[in-house]
């Protein structure tokens, strides 16, 4: 069998298993508030986020593109595919590090490192600096603050409007809402994250010389993203979810629509009109202290909140690292 094409199914399969690990790592972003509110069972949110995860794969096309073109500049052949999968690993490892301490780092950024990483010690291969600053570098430092700002004037005008409201009956309508806005936020979560798989996937199709077009996405590749995604998402990640509905405020169900709200609409903007492939989890997160903060500064927990921030600013170079090592092994088995 040809070993080009072996190595594109290496690479291939390493990006189901991030993606894998993609969805029970960041299943919390779409459902820790709903869960931690009531307004949803876990199970129901679990396959509510599945679904979500699924149908938004099929609208991240251009953060595909932006992953699978827009990065790093890889020549066809084997070498490039032993890059691509060590980046790919760099990845996965972060991801399960992270997830073993319950802290919430960004799925995007490993992903993103890892490429990073592996290429900067590969012997052929170039980063895009540019893109890696303009689509995800400022986005990643941007999307955070506009979370945590939207968060806070969000809840601010919640209060103000239903200032009259009976708290009873305000929490039961909240909860209501609640289903929405997860809902929202699943899809939104498809749209960022099953598309940077696509990317991967797409990156190693052409690097292989699979196809001559580095930003066709074939049908299989959005049905076979989205499905392990859905499936890593129905599997839980409960140690993350934990940290983000309990450990960093004490959320109600008012408070969780509005958090929810505001991150997938950062989501969708970023993905849709800008195909900026931001962290879902940075965005979710800083809604949620933002949301926090209106009840008064010292209801967010901002000891956890400064470990989540430690995480997100170590995830990128993390993985890089992990990436350089993990190349250095498997470089001679992608050898021509």
């Amino acid at each position: 069998m040809d070993p080009e094409f072996i190595a594109v199914v290496a690479v291939i399969l390493a990006a189901m298993a991030f993606d894998y690990t993609n969805g029970f790592h960041d299943a919390a972003n779409a459902i820790a508030t709903s869960v931690s509110t009531r307004a949803l069972t876990p199970r129901v949110a679990l396959v509510m986020a599945a679904v979500g995860n699924f149908i938004g794969a099929h609208l991240g096309t251009e953060v595909a593109k932006t992953v699978g073109d827009g990065l790093v500049n890889l020549p066809t052949g084997i070498a490039s595919l032993g890059v691509v999968f060590a980046g790919v690993l760099g990845a996965i490892v972060w991801n399960l590090i992270t997830w073993y301490f319950g802290l919430p780092s960004s799925s995007s950024h490993a992903l993103f490192g890892g490429l990073v990483g592996a290429t900067l010690f590969a012997t052929a291969g170039e980063v895009q600096w540019d893109n890696i600053i303009n689509k995800v570098l400022i986005p990643m430092v941007l999307s955070p603050l506009v979370g945590l700002v939207l968060g806070f004037v969000m809840m601010v005008a919640i209060m103000w409007i239903f200032r009259r409201g009976h708290p009873g009956r305000l929490n039961r309508g909240f909860r209501w809402a609640q289903t929405v806005s997860a809902a929202a936020m699943s899809v939104g979560h498809g749209v960022q994250d099953a598309a940077k798989t696509m990317g991967i996937v797409v990156l190693a199709l052409y690097t292989g010389g699979i196809q001559d077009d580095p930003t066709h996405i074939p049908e299989w590749v959005y049905w076979t993203s989205a499905t392990v995604l859905a499936a890593g998402t129905y599997s839980g990640g409960w140690r993350i979810i934990r940290t983000l509905g309990r450990k960093i405020i004490d959320l109600g169900p008012a408070e969780g629509f509005a958090a929810e709200t505001v991150a997938s609409s950062v989501l969708y903007f970023n993905a849709l009109v800008l195909g900026a492939p931001i962290s879902t989890t940075h965005t979710i997160t800083s809604a949620i202290m933002g949301v926090g903060a209106t009840k008064r500064l010292s209801a967010v927990r901002w000891n956890m909140a400064g470990n989540i921030v430690i995480a997100w600013i170590t995830t990128f170079p993390a993985a890089a690292f992990i990436a350089c090592l993990i190349y250095f092994v498997v470089r001679p088995l992608f050898s021509q």
